[in-house]
């Protein structure tokens, strides 16, 4: 059971960079739990990390099975060892969900962060009593992540935080300024507004000014002392590194991210390898980098400069 209330961790997380660390796997896709554990006292070694989201979109938690989900949110939460919050993936449809939420919690974690429903498009009132369910679950801290098919309109996400103390988080992940803006107007501080859009630095400094404090980062996984340095220049508001960061760096690696579909999490996992620190494939049906590209990310990394 998770030591954390809900609204505690929440706060936590909304003071610094959030890390989603990928899922380590081996030749043959089964989950390497050592290696995943030391990546993620790598990251923690930088101590400045307000949140650990294991299992999550950067983690691949499409492609694992719920057992695999509850083996790497375990590994995570033992290794973070309260050092800072851990929040799990959740998703695919209610059933399943709930399951993954009550896994979570027996499993240490401090928070979930709950993804879309599989496949199907659901209405205000179907997908406001998915969320429910889930979160009446569960005692942990609930995110919701806005985006695709989970769409809720600021009116939806009010009264499930009237009804669900416990639904702490927002996480963007559609770039609908005028919908972030209602959603603040009307929520606040109740929740924890989270920078979901790949790539999240992209957007950051546009997202600060809306009360969104903290974003998910994926190059954290391969450049983390350069993802602490763009952070603080965002929280600064300091527009001239931020935008030294975003030519130097970012727009060249989303360019080549661009070239192929599903390579939000490919890329990662090839900058993991660039940087001698291989996770290894990814599960289909995502495909690696070809070598063509993997050379020019290498190269991109090796060429960047501190922001």
């Amino acid at each position: 059971m998770s030591k954390m209330p809900p609204r505690e961790m929440a706060k936590i997380l909304a003071k610094g960079l959030l890390s989603f660390p990928v899922t380590h796997f081996d030749r043959d896709l089964r989950f390497q739990e050592g290696p995943y554990r030391e990546h993620c006292a790598w990251l923690l070694g930088f101590k400045r990390l307000t949140g650990l989201f294991a299992a999550g979109g950067t983690g691949e938690f499409f492609s694992l099975s719920p057992a695999e989900v509850g083996q790497v949110v375990a590994a995570a939460v033992k290794e973070t060892n309260g050092r800072t919050p851990v929040i799990a993936g959740c998703g695919y449809g209610t059933a399943i969900a709930v399951d993954l939420a009550k896994s979570a919690e027996a499993n240490g974690a401090d928070g979930i962060l709950l993804l879309p429903p599989y496949l199907m498009v659901p209405n205000q009132e179907g997908l406001m009593a998915h969320i429910e369910a889930v979160c009446k679950s569960t005692s942990v801290g609930v995110i919701v992540y806005n985006r695709d098919n989970a769409i809720l309109t600021e009116d939806s996400l009010a009264k499930l935080c009237e009804r669900n103390p416990n639904l702490v988080g927002f996480k963007d992940g559609v770039g609908d300024i005028e919908l972030m803006m209602r959603v603040y107007a009307r929520l606040g501080d109740r929740l924890t507004y989270i920078g979901g859009l790949p790539t999240a630095e992209t957007f950051a400094l546009s997202y600060l000014e809306m009360g969104v404090t903290t974003y998910s980062s994926a190059i954290f996984n391969f450049m983390p002392a350069w993802a602490l340095a763009f952070y603080d220049a965002v929280r600064a508001k300091d527009h001239a590194k931020v935008m030294k960061g975003l030519k130097e760096f970012v727009l060249p690696y989303i360019a080549i991210r661009n070239e192929n579909k599903g390579y939000a999490v490919s890329i990662v996992k090839a900058g993991m390898k660039a940087i001698g620190r291989d996770a290894g494939p990814v599960r289909t049906p995502l495909t690696d980098l070809t070598a063509d590209q993997f050379g020019r990310l290498k190269k991109l990394i090796d060429a960047t400069k501190p922001v």
